[in-house]
């Protein structure tokens, strides 16, 4: 098991009683006994060895459910079988009815009493007893006395029935040890069930030498018992010849049984997920304890927390995941409740003003769902969810938090919460977890690049966004091979449609890129990685992101080494422009960027960059001023998509607008339109529409 609960729980138990705690099954043998009972176990089991039985003798073993009223007997009769008794289990689960129950009672009793030699003779008269009420017994009922009962049913052949009752007494009387019946769980009955049951104590209980053993709480049997004029603990009584009342588990006691159980209960899961060890014990005293109220409750607890760990497969906080498993399992109501308050526990605070009236009404329904235990669900939300402790005390967490929680995993994260609540990863958490891996491997830049690559196209992007959760923990080893990587892969990025706010590939990858570099907090340093990452960066594209990152440029540069080393960068960089080859600049990713910072940033000593008049180059720059606006109409949620280009850009990379009339027209007639994409062909319309005049409105509709 992992260590974390280790700090609570300071021993441990055997397999085999591993297994009888985890499950919900009484225990067995006195060697299983963690609660010290096995004592007063076999002081009961003599007790009622002392007790004349020549009569029959009835007993009540009560506790409340839960309270470990089958456990203490099996401890008795363990004792008692030790001591050669014969110890018969009446289980009135299966039967309904007198009839049922009395001729089911005397197959239980026969055959227990055949398995012994001795006890042959003693079987075979009760089994010729009980054939007499085969198909009679419908017309008892409770209020006949037992004589009468006989009178009605067997009239003049009520001879031969005392007969053979009398031999069945003498018998059982010739028997040197009594015989046992135990008839436990009786108050998880139906209401007439359980008066079925006793109906049938009174019928049989008057026979000798046989020692009836009855389990069951006493408020829900008085209850069924109780009739107009009668009380049921009145019925009881007289019943009932001795009573033990099972002492309730002292607290510490429970607790310890139960902090035992949960350790017990992960034992063997590899990694159960991130055990946070400060918050455990306010999760546990107020969360977890309070709604544990016995052993059976203590069983029930370590049976589901173990498969829903199992499933979870490490991909939850272990501490949480804890606290909601009590939660699902003692407080359903409450439970049911958290699908419609996902949003209510995990907003944060944020600095614009708008109604969260809504999200306190959410908290107000979930703590009311359960008046008895609304401190506990007030608990539940301080330690689990603390972007909504500002709904019911004074404590607000922010924007910055949410990046910690989903790193640590907690629920109180919506993507964590609802994968608790669906087991159904959403992409937002996919591309956590993928970024997770990728961080770890982030040192080794082939191995970094290798894990990336090996991801869905489609999703690399959201992976690389997730990165930033991890921007406390970048370091000097991270820097070069993940900035190398990953100014490589953003040209490899595929297109997708972005919403209002959606960031461009490059404003994705230039936010992790920029974070990784400040990390090293030194611009003597960043200079230093800046010129081991340069040569192995594979396109000018790049290039210019990191220069763009590191130096001054108005509006974009965030000055992280100092200006020579800026300019040094960027003289060297519209260098390598004007030598690269056309072959290479169109396939650059922002090649209508890259001429345009080239030509406008160019020293005075510097010529300007020549753009060959190629139709492929042509075509490559009028592609890379592609853009689109988009737009919503106030009272819509539908995102209108409006094409529009770098117009301005564009005229100044080749000049004026009439050289860039020219060259559109020659790639037009040195490409047929037949060759040509439906795309590229929109792209040449609109570039047509751009100069006959037509400019977009400055506001839309």
């Amino acid at each position: 098991m992992n260590g974390c609960l280790a700090l609570l729980v300071e021993h441990t138990i055997e397999c085999e009683v591993q297994f009888l705690v985890i499950a919900d099954n009484p225990i067995r043998r006195p060697e299983h006994d963690t609660l010290g009972r096995a004592p007063a176990a076999r002081s009961f089991a003599e007790q009622i060895l002392s007790l004349d039985a020549s009569e029959g003798i009835v007993v009540g073993v009560l506790g409340p459910w839960g309270s470990g009223k089958t456990s203490f007997i099996n401890l008795a009769c363990c004792y008692l079988k030790d001591k050669g008794l014969t110890v018969i289990d009446f289980n009135p689960w299966m039967f309904s009815g007198t009839e049922q129950l009395l001729n089911h009672f005397f197959s239980e009793l026969t055959a227990k009493l055949k398995l012994r030699k001795e006890l042959s003779e003693v079987a075979k008269l009760v089994e010729e007893y009980a054939a007499a009420f085969s198909g009679m017994t419908p017309w008892i009922d409770l209020v006949v006395s037992v004589a009468n009962v006989l009178r009605k049913i067997f009239g003049n052949g009520e001879t031969d029935l005392d007969t053979r009752r009398k031999r069945v007494e003498d018998a059982l009387l010739s028997l040197p040890q009594p015989i046992i019946v135990v008839m436990d769980d009786i108050d998880r009955l139906a209401r007439n069930e359980i008066r079925e049951v006793f109906k049938l104590v009174r019928l049989i209980a008057r026979f000798p030498n046989i020692i009836y053993v009855l389990a069951f709480d006493r408020l829900m049997v008085e209850k069924a018992l109780r009739e107009p004029g009668i009380s049921g603990r009145d019925y009881l009584e007289k019943i009932l010849q001795l009573v033990v009342d099972l002492p309730a588990v002292t607290p510490d006691i429970l607790q310890r049984q139960l902090l035992q159980a949960i350790d017990e209960a992960l034992a063997g899961i590899d990694d159960p997920g991130p055990f946070y060890a400060d918050a455990w014990p306010d999760i546990f005293m107020e969360v977890i304890r309070p709604l544990v109220r016995n052993m059976r409750d203590v069983r029930r607890f370590a049976t589901t927390i173990r498969g829903t760990v199992r499933s979870l497969n490490e991909q939850i906080a272990l501490t949480d995941v804890l606290a909601l498993e009590a939660i699902r399992l003692f407080l359903p109501d409450v439970f049911a409740q958290l699908p419609f308050a996902v949003d209510a526990l995990t907003t944060v605070s944020d600095s614009i003003s708008r109604s969260d009236d809504h999200l306190k009404a959410a908290i107000d329904t979930l703590i009311n769902a359960n008046e008895t235990h609304s401190e506990v669900v007030k608990s539940m939300i301080r330690r689990l969810f603390p972007a909504a402790r500002r709904h019911i005390e004074n404590n607000v967490y922010g924007p910055e938090w949410i990046n910690i929680w989903l790193r640590k995993r907690r629920v109180a994260h919506k993507d964590i919460l609802r994968l608790y609540l669906e087991r159904v990863a959403g992409e937002g958490l996919q591309a956590f977890t993928d970024a997770e891996r990728a961080f770890s491997v982030m040192a080794d830049r082939k191995l970094f690049e290798t894990y990336l690559r090996s991801l869905d196209p489609q999703r690399l992007e959201d992976v690389i966004a997730s990165l930033e959760v991890f921007e406390d923990r970048f370091s000097k080893e991270h820097v070069v091979p993940g900035t190398i990587v990953l100014l490589n892969l953003r040209p490899e990025l595929p297109e997708r449609p972005r919403g209002l706010f959606d960031l461009d590939p490059r404003l994705v990858v230039g936010r992790v890129v920029y974070r990784l570099l400040r990390s090293l907090n030194d611009p003597v340093a960043v200079e230093n990685a800046v010129r081991a990452i340069w040569p192995e960066l594979t396109s000018l594209s790049a290039k210019l992101q990191l220069i763009d990152i590191v130096g001054y440029r108005e509006h974009v540069g965030h000055k992280l080494v100092s200006e020579t080393a800026a300019a040094e960068f960027e003289r060297t960089w519209r260098s390598e422009v004007r030598a690269a080859p056309v072959t290479e600049l169109k396939h650059e990713a922002d090649l209508l960027r890259v001429l345009l910072v080239a030509k406008r940033y160019a020293e005075p000593d510097e010529p300007a960059p020549e753009i060959p008049d190629m139709p492929e180059l042509t075509l490559a720059i009028l592609r890379a001023a592609r853009t689109e606006v988009r737009s919503v109409i106030i009272g819509s949620r539908a995102i209108r998509r409006s094409p529009r280009l770098y117009w301005d850009s564009l005229v100044e990379v080749f000049g004026d607008e009439e050289c860039l009339r020219q060259r559109v027209n020659r790639l037009k007639a040195s490409l047929p339109e037949e060759s040509l994409s439906d795309e590229d062909k929109e792209l040449l319309r609109l570039v047509d529409k751009y100069l006959e005049g037509w400019r977009p409105p400055e506001f839309d509709e």
